[in-house]
């Protein structure tokens, strides 16, 4: 992660995160991979989510997985009043609490928030909505 001019480690955009109906979402990962974007694909059987996520080319597209708990969850919620589209933007900073009670100084509702636990790595995002901007904010210590 880049520094600032204090050493400290510098927010940065990290991926865009779309949401997509189920039945569009392999039709999106296609259409992607054609372009180059290469996809992990997983269920967060928690959340009721699918995440097409490619970490190094900063794409995720993201779906609820019908008949569950997915079926309440913020991504469908977007869906419905929305339709397709950016869903949010990740920013990856030092410390998401941290960025989250800066957020919160300018009206900020949080929608979501996770900690998990990848292999010997850690990873925290904090979904927000901040002067109407779709933003989440990611902490880890998972290599780019």
């Amino acid at each position: 992660m880049a520094t600032t001019n204090d050493g400290s480690a510098a927010p940065r955009v990290h991926h865009v995160v779309y949401a997509v109906d189920s039945d569009r979402i392999d039709a999106a990962a296609d259409f992607f991979t054609e372009l180059g974007f290469t996809f992990a694909n997983f269920v967060l059987e928690d959340v009721g989510l699918r995440v097409m996520l490619d970490w190094t080319g900063g794409l995720e597209l993201v779906t609820p997985v019908p008949g569950g708990n997915g079926d309440s969850s913020s991504v469908a919620e977007f869906l419905r009043n929305a339709g397709h589209g950016v869903y949010s933007v990740a920013i990856r900073v030092p410390e998401a609490s941290a960025a989250e009670d800066v957020a919160r100084r300018y009206g900020a509702t949080t929608q979501y928030r996770q900690h998990r636990e990848v292999g010997t790595h850690s990873l925290d995002e904090i979904d927000l909505r901040v002067l109407g901007l779709p933003v989440t904010f990611l902490s880890t210590d998972l290599p780019d």
